[in-house]
């Protein structure tokens, strides 16, 4: 069964000013993140403001993705509610030779583990060939994960249920099953993370912190000392301050105007805001040159 581990990126996607997917910018921000230090990208995840994009757009984006050198790092999320056209989204991406995939139980609705098991088994029922990240981030969908409705999706489905993004954080500590990833969704639970036998991470913030992230990860592989982590949770407690999408496009957009373009409802930082970010990011000596590859 396939693993995933290191250090991964949710994704940002770059628009134009008509508020269109710019594929090409959005490819070229996400290779640009895998040759700074990421192992991959989710593509199409909540910093990617995946809700807010047309089915039409991410097709076209896909198939575009799918000529990508760095196809085989990336993880491509649905942003979707509704099941069938997951599925539909699903056979798409894999007739493109995608198989690995971050998907998050609807929101809005009121349910519970028995009808999340229900949600994927359907999922892996029509897409046997699927492999599947469960997203757990209650705060944007209303359900958390419990340890015994992952341990029962991955009983029931070994070969397609293959590791879970946490982002409530209720998980990542006590689960444990045999070859099968566990990725908090922030820096600061990386080296705890790592220590307890995760995989790895899938956070927002390493559309920045690639390098610093990757530094920390391969010293902990090696056995080597840790000189980055630190700075490393520095960085990720200032943004931590702001919505972080918010955050990162206002931070991007001082050396490319096009990362201030956002679909609302969701805006740049004010300009307290932005001058609170940039000075504090200032005072750690880290700015845009440090978060690229030398």
């Amino acid at each position: 069964m396939s693993k995933i581990n290191g250090i991964y990126a949710a994704g940002m996607s770059i628009f134009n000013e008509d508020l269109s997917l710019n594929i090409k910018k959005t490819i070229i921000h996400s290779e640009e993140i895998i040759k700074n230090g990421c192992h991959g990208v989710a593509i199409f995840g909540s910093t990617g403001q995946a809700q807010l994009i047309p089915i039409s757009e991410k097709i076209n984006f896909l198939n575009h993705l799918s000529k990508s050198n760095y196809k085989e790092n990336f993880i491509i999320g649905t942003g979707l509610n509704s099941l069938g056209e997951i599925i539909n989204l699903l056979k798409i991406s894999l007739s493109l030779g995608f198989n690995k995939f971050l998907i998050m139980p609807p929101a809005y609705y009121n349910y519970e583990d028995e009808e999340v098991i229900k949600f994927y088994s359907k999922i892996v029922e029509a897409l046997p060939g699927v492999e599947i990240i469960l997203y757990n981030f209650e705060k944007l969908c209303g359900y958390k994960f419990s340890l015994s409705c992952v341990s029962e999706l991955v009983k029931r489905f070994p070969d397609q249920i293959i590791g879970l993004k946490d982002s409530s954080y209720n998980l990542y500590e006590n689960l444990k099953i045999k070859n099968f990833s566990i990725l908090p969704g922030s820096e600061l639970k990386l080296l705890k993370g790592l220590e307890l036998g995760c995989s790895g991470i899938i956070s927002a913030t390493c559309n920045v912190t690639a390098q610093l992230s990757r530094k920390v990860y391969d010293d902990f592989i090696l056995g080597n000392k840790q000189s980055y982590d630190k700075k490393l949770f520095d960085v990720r407690n200032i943004f931590d301050k702001y919505n972080l999408i918010s955050g990162l496009h206002t931070f991007l957009s001082k050396e490319n105007k096009i990362y201030k373009n956002l679909v609302p409802p969701l805006r740049l930082l004010n300009q307290k805001e932005e001058r609170d970010l940039l000075d504090n990011l200032k005072n750690i000596n880290f700015s845009i040159k440090s978060t690229k590859a030398a």
